[in-house]
């Protein structure tokens, strides 16, 4: 992993729990029911909307990551591009679930550790895809 995307992970973790502290703090303040509801929907929106600029992000590098991988087939052995075939629909698939648990979570059908799980799937899809097609 490079230490982009490791900042990136960090920058995304903090946010969340920084987010999940928020929570905390307003399950605990003495707020009318209403007022904690509130204040809970708009910590979760905002931890939606990280969650969905770290996908957007992860989207494009996935993108420009599989248009590499189409160049590169061609060179490979058929090991090779059974291989690169592979982890390019495994960086599909988890960009894909990223994209539906982020819709359920919007609906109220998921949970953000289900969402922080599925973007972390998703970027370590697009990783080990990324350094397939750096060492081959």
């Amino acid at each position: 992993m490079s230490k982009q995307d490791t900042t990136k992970n960090v920058v995304l973790g903090l946010a969340i729990g920084l987010a999940a502290g928020y929570v905390a703090g307003i399950l605990t303040a003495p707020k009318s029911g209403k007022e904690t509801r509130q204040d809970i929907k708009d910590a979760t929106d905002h931890a939606v909307q990280l969650a969905q600029e770290k996908l957007h992000s992860l989207q494009a590098q996935v993108t420009v990551l599989v248009d590499q991988a189409k160049a590169r087939a061609q060179s490979l052995s058929s090991r090779g591009k059974k291989e690169l075939d592979d982890l390019v629909v495994n960086a599909k698939e988890a960009q894909y679930k990223a994209k539906a648990v982020l819709s359920a979570v919007k609906d109220g059908d998921a949970e953000d550790p289900d969402l922080r799980k599925a973007v972390e799937q998703a970027n370590e899809a697009k990783d080990h895809l990324a350094n397939f097609l750096k060492n081959n």
